[in-house]
């Protein structure tokens, strides 16, 4: 479903990443949050690409709106 966004037990503890790399999505979604544009995030990381943001985001979007399950 989120062919950019890669678990690995072997990267970073097994925290979802860009693209196999050790760049964790919660550090990308960070840099956004932060007020970081995605223009300043490509030229400080040249390695990633717009499409890594936009699956970043995307991945955000289905977590965010995952169903709640409360354990009684």
């Amino acid at each position: 479903m989120f062919d950019r966004i890669t678990q690995d037990p072997q990267i970073c503890g097994g925290k979802p990443c860009i693209r196999g790399l050790r760049f964790p999505v919660s550090r990308l979604l960070g840099l956004l949050a932060a007020g970081e544009t995605p223009e300043t995030i490509l030229r400080a990381f040249p390695y990633l690409e717009s499409q890594d943001i936009r699956a970043a985001l995307e991945y955000a979007v289905y977590l965010a709106d995952a169903p709640v399950f409360e354990v009684a």
